[in-house]
């Protein structure tokens, strides 16, 4: 534990669902739910106002549509989150070179290491001049956390929640802690939350009082053990600038199981040189290819194959990928494939194998096989009955929420396709919320864009943070621990 609350923890408020009310003026103050659209869809994010309707992330789409149904429902678009990310990250770094991303929208910054904080007061400045920037340079808010630990510095961002800052100063921990829910700790998950309640232990006070004795007969040495520290709100762990991937996959989950052998090695094949893809894109090779199956009845089955050395060849991989098939029965239908590499290396062995294939011929199949984006953001595949269906087609060319160019209109967003039409909004970042149109789904005017960036002229803060005020004195500052900002 640090003496003074050096530690940030920067969580971007419904993230995905922010970016899109940003992007698309007729959506703000309203209901957005993006994730999988499919019938076995996922929400990946919901906005503040959809979850006051009751819908959250991870809940199926189908359940959230009978929440919300007159929600807006959006296929994500990951390009765009992902070019916010980098500008989020990229102010981060100016404040330490120990800025540890946990996904896109989250991160932990040491700000003690870049030398931008070292007492409360000079912790609160930083936190509020990144607050101010976010929105300045993104039009997004994130909520910030300050602490002595990495643990209480998440849990503060997240009781700031939405578009707040909140201090926990040293000493004040335990009594912070204390009402809270054991939910509220890392690793206490549904299964060891309600194994605590019926031990009687509902609160974090409640886990300090029962000791590390009761906890490690409860949950067993090593999680008992962490428990009771947590209680305590004790977290030694350090920022760290850099992890290391151990595994890079994909997988697809269908709308429909599939059961024809020769769909199933088509899709293994377009997973495989999505893999690649992906351990490109990362400068990584791997050495053991993965196979997950998920059969009709949710049964899940793994398979690997080790190489002689990593590689990074689409080939190579996609017939480790059919290799790894053969041994999987699959006659009672797929719900859900996936291909990875793990044993990533940052070389490649060459001439693993006897190229079958080309490997850009392989990658051509691959694209052309690309469907929608389905839950967690992967895509998801078109069943093969209805994979000629105009409605299916025009689902596949214009998902819903995504950026298009009409010729004659400008730059719009698909509200909706089907049966041969698509629904386009025009409007942009900056805009005030534009008309509707529709168009049948070929006209030769409306061509798919990329999407714009959500603030017209970002500001210049290539200066930042040098103007932030800095104390030079250690301990106790002026703020009082727990206070918030809004």
């Amino acid at each position: 534990m640090r003496p003074a609350p050096t530690i940030l923890h920067l969580d971007m408020d419904a993230f995905y669902a922010s970016a899109e009310q940003a992007a698309k003026p007729s959506l703000r103050g309203k209901a957005v739910v993006v994730g999988g659209l499919g019938p076995r869809g996922v929400v990946a994010t919901a906005s503040y106002e959809a979850r006051r309707l009751g819908v959250h992330s991870a809940m199926p789409t189908a359940q959230a549509r009978r929440l919300a149904p007159n929600a807006a429902y959006l296929v994500p678009r990951f390009s765009l989150y992902r070019t916010v990310s980098d500008q989020v990250m990229e102010l981060l770094g100016r404040l330490s070179p120990l800025v540890e991303p946990l996904s896109l929208d989250e991160a932990f910054v040491d700000l003690e290491a870049g030398g931008t904080a070292d007492d409360s007061a000079s912790a609160r400045a930083t936190g509020e001049g990144l607050r101010a920037a976010i929105r300045a340079v993104t039009g997004l808010s994130g909520s910030v956390g300050l602490a002595g630990s990495k643990m209480l510095a998440k849990i503060a961002s997240e009781e700031a929640k939405p578009d707040g800052l909140l201090v926990i100063e040293p000493g004040t921990e335990r009594e912070l802690l204390a009402p809270m829910s054991v939910r509220i700790l890392p690793g206490v998950g549904p299964a060891t939350g309600d194994h605590l309640r019926r031990a009687g232990m509902t609160t974090v006070h409640d886990l300090a009082e029962a000791g590390e004795a009761e906890l490690v007969r409860l949950v067993g040495k090593a999680h008992g053990h962490g428990l009771f520290r947590m209680a305590l709100g004790l977290d030694d762990r350090p920022v760290v600038a850099e992890r290391d991937a151990k595994s890079v996959s994909v997988e697809d989950t269908f709308d429909v199981d599939l059961h024809d052998r020769v769909r199933v090695r088509a899709e293994v094949e377009r997973l495989a040189v999505r893999c690649v893809e992906r351990l490109r894109a990362a400068d990584r090779s791997g050495r053991t290819v993965v196979l997950k199956v998920r059969r009709y009845d949710f049964s899940t089955l793994t398979r690997s194959e080790t190489l002689r050395g990593p590689t990074d060849d689409p080939t190579v991989v996609r017939e480790a990928a059919g290799r790894l098939l053969e041994s999987v029965d699959t006659t009672g239908g797929v719900r859900l494939l996936g291909v990875g590499v793990t044993g990533l290396a940052d070389y490649t062995q060459e001439d693993l194998f006897a190229q079958a294939a080309d490997a850009r011929e392989l990658a051509q199949r691959a694209l052309e096989h690309h469907a929608p984006t389905a839950e967690g953001g992967e895509e998801e595949a078109v069943p093969e009955a209805e994979a000629d269906s105009a409605e299916h087609l025009a689902a596949r060319r214009w998902p819903a929420g995504h950026d298009v160019h009409h010729e004659e209109h400008g730059h719009g967003w698909v509200q909706g396709s089907g049966i041969g039409r698509v629904t386009v909004r025009f409007e942009e970042p900056w805009s005030a919320p534009g008309r509707v149109l529709t168009f049948r789904i070929d006209d030769p005017l409306l061509r798919p864009a990329d999407p714009l960036p959500l603030v017209r002229e970002s500001p210049d803060y290539s200066s930042w943070p040098a103007s932030l005020p800095k104390s030079r004195s250690s301990g106790a500052g002026s703020s009082e621990g727990g206070e918030s900002s809004p």
